[in-house]
C-alpha cells in the first residue's frame, strides 16, 4: 500500500506530539465516540466553528468523516487540522482523533 501525499505531509508538518503523548491521547480517546460528523456535502465554515467549540470545551475530539474514497477523507482530514489548528493524534478508517489544548483552561495533562 503506497502512502497518500497528503498524509505523508501531515505527518512532517504538524508532527509536535512526541510518541508517548500519541499513545496516552489515543488510549483516552478510546472510549469516546465521534461528536464532529462531516457529511456528503464536505466542511463549511459552522462546520469549523463546531470543532472549534468542541476542541476548546473537550481538547480530544473524534470526527467522523462519510467520504467514499481514502484521497477525499485525507484531504478533509488535513483541511480539518490546518483550519483547527488541532494536532492529528491518529486516523483510523473513517474516524480522525484531534488534540488542541484549551485556550482559558487546560484539561489534560500531557506526558513528556
Amino acid at each position: 500500500m503506497i502512502p497518500c501525499p497528503t498524509l505523508i505531509l501531515m505527518r512532517f508538518m504538524f508532527r509536535q506530539l512526541s510518541n508517548t503523548q500519541q499513545r496516552y491521547l489515543r488510549g483516552l480517546a478510546h472510549s469516546l465516540r465521534p461528536i464532529i460528523l462531516v457529511g456528503g456535502k464536505g466542511l463549511s465554515d459552522n462546520l469549523i466553528a463546531e470543532l472549534d467549540g468542541a476542541l476548546e470545551h473537550h481538547e480530544l475530539v473524534k470526527v467522523k468523516i462519510h467520504a467514499e474514497d481514502r484521497e477525499s477523507r485525507d484531504e478533509i482530514v488535513a483541511e480539518l487540522v490546518l483550519r483547527s489548528h488541532a494536532e492529528l493524534v491518529q486516523r483510523i478508517g473513517h474516524v480522525a482523533t484531534l488534540f488542541r489544548r484549551s485556550r482559558n483552561q487546560a484539561q489534560i495533562t500531557l506526558p513528556r
